[in-house]
Parts: C-alpha cells; structure tokens; sequence
C-alpha cells in the first residue's frame, strides 16, 4: 500500500458521503465509489472524483483501502459475497474498515472471509452524526487485528476527534452497540419527561434548563430536547436504525443471560415508531408517542423523510 492509499467508499448515504468529502479534503484519492441507489453515487463523485462504479469487485480493483457504510447485517453478508460480485473478488492485500453498526459476530466473519482472500479487515464503529463526519470530528471505536490497525491509523485519525482501538474482531461492535443502546434509553427517557410536563401544563423551556442543571441532565437532552419541544424531527440516526442497534443490545444480552428491561422497554419504543411509519424521523420523534397533545397528528410533524 502507498504511503497515501486510493480510498473506495461503499455506501454514500449521509454517513458515507461526507467522510468522502472529508478524506478528499486532507488529501487522500477517493478512487471509486458504490452505493446500491447509483444517483448517491454518482453525487458524491462529482463531489470528490472517482469512479462512480456499477459493481462491488470494481471498488476493490480501484481503491487500496475500502470503506464500508452499509445498513444492516443482510448488507455486510452481500457486499462481503463468497460468489458473485462481492468486494471480496480480487481483494488481497486490500484492507476493508467497516463502519456500520451491525451484529458484532458479523465482523468476526467478514474478517475470516477477507483473511481467507488474503485481505485485511476492521470494524471503525462511529460514535457521532452526521458534522463530524463532514469535520473529521468522529468518535471511532476500532476491532480487528492491531496490526491492521496501526497499518491504516493516519486515514483514521483523519476523520476522528477520537479514535479508540478496543480489541479483537467484534469487540468495537459491541462497544458501539452499549453505547448505542444507552443513548436511545436516555432518548426516550427524554421524551417520556417533556411529553409528560407537557401534558402537566409546565413550562417547557423551563423544564429544559431546570434539566441541563440538575440530575436529569444529559448528552441527549442538547441534542434533542430542543427538537422534541419544537418537533423538528429532520435525522441525524433515525427511529429505525434506533430500533436495529437496541435489538442488537437486547440480542447480546439474551447471549449472556442478563434482562434489560429499559432497553428492552425502549427498543419497543422505537420498534412502535415503526410500525406507525414513523421509523425515518429522527430517534428525537419519539416524542411523538409521549406528547398526549400529538396522539393521531403524525401527519403534521416535520421531518426530510
């Protein structure tokens, strides 16, 4: 690999594109980019230069370093393909940095399945929204070999403020996954609180500062609480992707004998959220549930979905 590799994206949502954006700024070559909607590609080509490419192998050809920002579990398995196209097609000597927050066994086996092509293969677990991405101010939580690590740590370094290696394969997943399904316990504790002074008549930009002073204070409450109030819903990490990381949070602790009852209560939460079509705002609309006022008003929350 080059002192500065070709990049490959894969995934240009809102997350991938605007690391893109990032790393074409500090001055590494973004060589190809894929994304299952081409016109997303195809955008942040003109963007960042690149090719914006109609398959997965050509990614691999083109980019010495490749990552990968995709939705769920069933889209890590299908880019990572043992037949068919597939990044893996072509890929030794390749190392892959997986981005998404997905079940943490499933790095365990994309690391097998790079390894047994003679590629490398990391999980960069983003603790951060969309900005930071933009900035180079990520919170990354990194698993895989430490060697691989170190191999690959300036391009890191370069979209973090932050930047944790925290052990084997499948150790940063589940970092991400507590640190994930603590937020969306605070999220809905959050809206459980305002939707309830709301229904007492208090103040509510009084209870929010009364909040930001006292116990009740908390990460969440600066980012959203001002959102849930105004109920400006547009996403940052929204209600479904809430839903998918408390499942993976509920599903580790199932693996361990231990009971959840918040996160489990809050993955109901979200998983509601859903079911009523709400699952594209952003996790702040769950206070849509709690807001008595709101019950069968859906229609007139704003959102960019």
């Amino acid at each position: 690999m080059s002192d500065t590799p070709r990049v490959g994206i894969v995934g240009t949502g809102r997350m991938g594109a605007n690391v893109a954006k990032r790393l074409k700024d500090v001055g590494y070559p973004i060589a190809a980019l894929y994304d299952l909607h081409p016109e997303s590609a195809q955008a942040t080509a003109a963007e960042t230069g690149g090719e914006a490419t109609q398959s997965l192998a050509r990614v691999t050809e083109l980019a010495d370093v490749i990552l990968t920002v995709v939705s769920d579990d069933a889209a890590m398995y299908r880019i990572f393909a043992e037949e068919g196209d597939s990044l893996l097609e072509g890929s030794a000597g390749k190392v892959f940095i997986n981005c998404a927050t997905v079940t943490p066994s499933v790095h365990v086996a994309v690391q097998a399945l790079a390894e047994a092509r003679g590629a490398h293969s990391l999980e960069a677990c983003m603790a951060s929204s969309i900005p930071q991405a933009r900035e180079g101010t990520l919170f990354l939580m990194v698993g895989g070999r430490r060697e691989v690590f170190e191999r690959v740590k300036p391009l890191l370094e370069q979209m973090s403020a932050s930047l944790t290696y925290v052990g084997e394969a499948g150790r940063a997943a589940q970092v991400k996954a507590l640190v994930n399904m603590v937020m969306n316990v605070n999220t809905a504790a959050l809206a459980e609180g305002l939707g309830l002074g709301d229904a007492l008549g208090l103040d509510l930009d009084m209870l929010r500062d009364i909040f930001s002073r006292t116990g009740a204070n908390s990460r969440v409450l600066e980012t959203d609480g001002a959102d849930m109030q105004a109920r400006e819903h547009d996403v940052y990490f929204s209600a479904e992707h809430a839903a998918k990381d408390s499942g993976i949070a509920l599903a580790l602790a199932r693996d361990v004998d231990l009971d959840l009852p918040l996160a489990r209560a809050t993955y109901e939460q979200f998983s509601l959220m859903k079911a009523l079509g709400l699952g594209g705002l952003d996790k702040s609309g769950v206070s849509e549930l709690t807001f008595v006022s709101r019950h069968g008003q859906h229609q007139r929350v704003h959102s960019t979905r």
